[in-house]
């Protein structure tokens, strides 16, 4: 018996060492690395120069990190509730709509397999001030539009409604755990006389708080990490800088800009750093909220 259970971890172990390497070829030695080049001068010409904590304390008096780092917390406020209520939203709706719910569920996920350097074309087209689909909407309805684009003000709530294409992916995983809440609880609200909002509210949201939770956590780790579609949009391979590519210039694309722009791997390695400290400083923050608002079953 015990040879047969040796045998069986040996084997375990075995299919394990694949993806033991890659995680020390591919993650943790990067890391590792990178946390060295932090504390040096490093250009990718010349060999890495320590310099100890010079490139954090450039890091803390630069005004571009504090621009880019104010930028992506702004874009994250208002991304995450938005795709939250949004997603919920077209999940109930697909809830009412019966036999057609896996229709529509297949209309909503296909914009979330667009490219997002096809997106970041897409919506500079539907954005556009004077031309864009999005402000001949509103002028249907008497309103003038912003110039999404090029104001300055208007950039980063602009990227937000493109966040929004795929909405769909969150819609689906709010749609599959809407259909886990047991009927009998609606059944047992109603019979105490709670009408459609109060059953919403203390049936419906406590019921799929786990899937909600995951959500939010997952969409601040990526808006915390936006890149493609900003500076697909407003960057690129242009070498000019304005006020609308400080209004979209995000943490990342700093990062990016430092270590392939500048040659500054020391710099965007401790740039890099403090956004990893930063999100997991968020995600801790969000675990210990989860323990006072996320409901499981049996708990």
């Amino acid at each position: 018996m015990t040879s047969t259970s040796g045998r069986e971890a040996r084997a375990g172990y075995l299919f394990l060492l694949p993806w033991v390497i890659g995680f020390l070829a591919f993650t943790a030695g990067p890391m590792a690395f990178s946390l060295w080049l932090s504390f040096t001068h490093y250009d990718m010409l010349t060999p890495p120069e320590p310099i100890g904590l010079d490139n954090y304390r450039e890091l803390v008096d630069d005004d571009r990190t504090a621009t880019a780092l104010g930028n992506t917390l702004y874009f994250t406020a208002l991304h995450v509730p938005a795709q939250v209520v949004l997603a919920l939203a077209l999940a109930v709706l697909m809830q009412r709509a019966g036999r057609a719910a896996g229709f529509f569920r297949t209309v909503l996920y296909l914009p979330v397999m667009t490219p997002p350097v096809a997106l970041a074309a897409l919506f500079l087209l539907l954005l556009n001030g004077q031309r864009g689909a999005v402000n001949a909407f509103l002028g249907w309805f008497g309103f003038t539009g912003p110039n999404w684009t090029t104001d300055p003000a208007w950039v980063k709530p602009g990227l937000v409604v493109m966040s929004l294409w795929t909405v769909g992916s969150t819609a689906v995983l709010y749609l599959a755990a809407l259909t886990r809440v047991p009927r009998e609880r609606y059944e047992a609200a109603g019979l105490d006389g709670a009408g459609p909002w109060r059953q919403f509210w203390h049936v419906t949201l406590p019921g799929i708080s786990g899937t909600v939770y995951f959500t939010a956590v997952v969409n601040t780790i990526a808006s915390l990490q936006v890149f493609t579609e900003a500076y697909t949009m407003y960057f690129g391979a242009r070498a000019t800088r304005s006020s609308q590519d400080d209004a979209a210039l995000f943490y990342v694309v700093h990062l990016f800009q430092e270590a392939f722009g500048s040659l500054r791997m020391g710099y965007a390695s401790a740039l890099g750093w403090v956004l990893f400290l930063l999100i997991a400083a968020v995600t801790v923050v969000q675990v210990r909220l989860s323990r006072h608002y996320v409901h499981y079953e049996g708990s």
